[in-house]
C-alpha cells in the first residue's frame, strides 16, 4: 500500500478524535443528542483548523445506520462510505470553483427529491463565501425554507464577505486556532504512534511554526522525518523551517538580564552563523518576555514543561517586573523598524543595545547635586535700592530681577570656559527669590526625619510619606506594614492580596531609599503574609474618605447650598466633591 500522507491518515473520523474546539464539538454533541438540529451550519476559522473535518463528521452522526447520535459507529457503509469520501447524499461542493448562478441552480434542482439511501441529503459547501451575488440570491430562498430531509454545512475563512441575510439563516461556529502547546501535545501522541523517535524541542518548534494549523503542523512533521532521516530534533527541524535554535534567543535575552554589553553582541554573532531571519528572532525573543511576564505575575498559568523552562524562570527571578516590560517593549518597536536599518542585522543590533541603554540605572541611591553656577571675573554688581532708576508712575522693579538678568548675562559667557564654577549671591537677593538655589534633586531634609533609633512600626506611615520613590516601589512600600528592626536590617510584611507587582529587586531599591532617609546603610527584608494593621495606602484612603465625608458635610450645611436645594428642588451629586487640602 502507498504511504498516506499524516494529515490524513490521523484526519479525525468522530469528535472524540478530534484536537481542540471544545466550545464547538460540545455544541454539536448538545444538539444531535437531544435531536435539536438546525437546517444549516456555518463553520468559520483559519486554514487547517478543522473547519470540514467536523462537518464530515456531523454528516457521519446525521446519517449513520445505527441512528442518530453524537457517536457514529464507524462501521456502517454510510460511515464508511463518508470517510472515503463516496456517499452519494453527501454533496461537496467548492465555492471557489463553482461560482456562477448557473452552478447555484443546478446544484439546487435536486434539493426537493429525497436522499437517495441516507437520512439526509446534505450539502457541504466550502469556501463559501467565493459565491457570487446571483449565487447567494438563489441560495438564500431554500436556505430560508429548506425541506426536512436537508442539511446545509458551510465552511469559510472569511465570514465578513458572506451576506447578512446567508449569516441571519445559520447557526455560526467560530473556530480557534490551537495553541503551540496543544499542536505539540497532538503530534507528540501522533509520533508515538508512529514509532518516530522525537525530541520535545523540535516538536515545540513544529507547533509554534504551524500558527495554530493542524493540518499544517502534521504536514510540518512529514517534511521533518523526512529532512531528519526518521526521526525528529530542534536542530533539525530549526534548519528546516530557517529559524534559529532557541538557545540563541535565551542567551541573548540573558545577556540583557546581566546588562553586559560584551555577551550580548557575541551571543548576536554566534546567532548570525546561523543566517537567521531577524524578524522572526526578534519574535522569539519577544516570546520569551512574554513567558517571562507570566512567570513573574502568574506562574501557575505556564507549563512546567515548556522548553527552557529552567532559564525562564532564572530571568523571571533575575529581571524586574518593570525591566521586563521594557525590554517587551523595545523590541516590539525594533521589529517594526527592522525594515528600516541599512541591514537586518545592524538593525536587530541597534533594538538590542537600545533595550540596554534604556534600562533604568539601579546601582545605587540618587545624589541630590546642586547646580553649578559659572564664575565670571567681571565682578556681580551689588545693587541697592537708592541706585535703581524709577519712573515717577511706575513702582519700583523686584531687585532680583535685575540681578539674575545680570548674572544670565555675564555667565552665560563664562560657562563655555569652565567647566565648574560658582558665584555667591548676596543672602537679601536668596531671601527674596530662591531661583538660584533650588537643587537639581530634592532630598528630605535630615534633620526634619525620624531617627531610626526612633522608628518604629506606628511612625511608618510618616516614613513612607517622607519618602520620594517611583510609582512601582512606591506602590509596594505602601502595601508593606513595617515589623521589627535588627541591628541595621528592617523587616516589612506586604499583604498576600496586593504583592502582585512585588519582585526581590523591590528589597534592594526600597533599602537604598531608606539609606538615604536615615545616613546610613540598611537592609530591607520584605515577606508575605497578612497584614493586620492598616498599611500606608489604608491610611491614604481612609484619611481622602474622611476629608471628603468632611466637605460633603459643610457643603449640605452651608445656608446657601441648602437654599439652592429649596428652591430648585437639588441634590448635592457627592462624587464631584472635591476636598481643598
Amino acid at each position: 500500500m502507498s504511504y498516506q500522507v499524516l494529515a490524513r491518515k490521523w484526519r479525525p473520523k468522530s469528535f472524540s478524535e478530534t484536537a481542540g474546539q471544545e466550545h464547538v464539538l460540545q455544541a454539536l454533541i448538545n444538539a444531535l443528542d437531544n435531536d435539536r438540529l438546525h437546517h444549516a451550519y456555518l463553520f468559520t476559522g483559519t486554514r487547517g483548523v478543522g473547519k470540514t473535518t467536523i462537518a464530515r463528521i456531523l454528516s457521519k452522526c446525521l446519517n449513520c445506520e445505527k441512528g442518530v447520535s453524537s457517536v457514529p459507529c464507524g462501521e456502517c457503509s454510510s460511515c464508511n462510505e463518508i470517510d472515503e469520501g463516496r456517499f452519494i447524499d453527501l454533496i461537496e461542493v467548492d465555492a471557489a470553483s463553482r461560482t456562477g448562478v448557473d452552478d447555484m441552480r443546478d446544484l439546487l434542482d435536486n434539493v426537493q427529491y429525497s436522499p437517495s439511501r441516507g437520512r439526509y441529503k446534505i450539502y457541504l459547501i466550502d469556501e463559501v463565501h467565493m459565491l457570487s451575488k446571483s449565487s447567494f440570491a438563489a441560495l438564500l430562498k431554500t436556505l430560508e425554507e429548506p425541506p426536512p430531509h436537508v442539511k446545509f454545512l458551510f465552511a469559510t475563512t472569511d465570514p465578513q464577505k458572506l451576506p447578512i441575510t446567508v449569516l441571519s439563516r445559520c447557526l455560526q461556529f467560530n473556530l480557534k486556532n490551537l495553541s503551540p502547546a496543544r499542536i505539540a501535545e497532538h503530534l507528540q501522541f501522533v509520533l508515538g504512534e508512529e514509532k518516530v523517535p522525537f525530541d520535545e524541542g523540535g516538536v515545540w518548534a513544529i507547533g509554534r511554526a504551524a500558527d495554530g494549523s493542524m493540518r499544517d503542523a502534521l504536514s510540518l512533521t512529514d517534511q521533518a522525518i523526512g529532512h531528519g532521516g526518521g526521526h525528529i530534533n530542534e536542530v533539525d527541524v530549526s534548519a528546516m523551517l530557517g529559524t534559529i535554535e532557541r538557545r540563541f534567543v535565551v542567551d541573548i535575552c540573558q545577556a540583557l538580564a546581566s546588562q553586559s554589553g560584551v555577551t550580548l553582541l557575541s551571543s548576536i554573532a554566534n546567532m548570525a552563523e546561523q543566517s537567521p531571519d531577524y524578524g522572526a528572532a526578534m519574535g522569539d525573543i519577544l516570546s520569551v518576555w512574554h513567558q517571562v511576564a507570566i512567570l513573574q505575575t502568574v506562574p501557575e498559568a505556564l507549563d512546567r514543561g515548556l522548553s527552557h523552562f529552567t532559564e525562564l524562570a532564572s530571568l523571571a527571578e533575575t529581571v524586574s517586573r518593570e525591566d521586563v516590560q521594557l525590554f517587551y517593549q523595545i523590541c516590539l518597536l525594533g521589529r517594526k523598524d527592522l525594515n528600516l536599518a541599512p541591514d537586518q542585522r545592524s538593525g536587530f543590533e541597534m533594538a538590542m543595545l537600545r533595550a540596554l541603554a534604556f534600562r533604568p540605572a539601579t546601582n545605587g541611591p540618587a545624589i541630590a547635586v546642586s547646580p553649578v553656577i559659572p564664575e565670571v571675573d567681571p565682578p556681580v554688581k551689588k545693587f541697592d535700592a537708592a541706585e535703581v532708576p524709577v519712573a515717577s508712575n511706575q513702582p519700583p522693579q523686584p531687585l532680583t530681577t535685575s540681578i539674575i538678568d545680570e548674572v544670565s548675562s555675564v555667565g552665560r559667557q563664562g560657562i563655555q570656559d569652565s567647566p565648574e564654577v560658582s558665584v555667591t549671591a548676596e543672602p537679601e537677593c536668596v531671601e527674596e527669590d530662591n531661583i538660584l538655589s533650588k537643587t537639581a534633586v530634592e532630598t528630605s531634609d535630615l534633620a526634619d526625619n525620624i531617627a531610626l533609633d526612633d522608628f518604629t512600626p506606628e511612625n511608618w506611615v510618616d516614613v513612607r510619606r517622607q519618602l520620594t520613590i517611583g510609582a512601582s516601589l512606591g506602590e509596594v512600600a505602601s502595601h508593606c506594614l513595617y515589623l521589627s528592626r535588627q541591628n541595621n536590617e528592617l523587616t516589612f510584611i506586604i499583604d498576600d492580596q496586593e504583592n502582585s507587582l512585588y519582585d526581590s529587586g523591590h528589597q534592594l531599591s526600597l533599602a537604598d531609599a531608606l539609606t538615604v532617609y536615615f545616613g546610613q546603610e540598611i537592609k530591607v527584608s520584605i515577606n508575605s503574609g497578612l497584614t493586620e494593621t492598616e498599611t500606608p495606602r489604608a491610611v491614604d484612603r481612609r484619611e481622602t474618605a474622611e476629608r471628603h465625608a468632611e466637605a460633603v458635610d459643610m457643603l449640605n450645611q452651608d445656608p446657601s447650598v441648602q437654599r439652592f436645594k429649596q428652591l430648585f428642588d437639588g441634590v448635592l451629586d457627592e462624587r464631584s466633591v472635591q476636598p481643598i487640602d
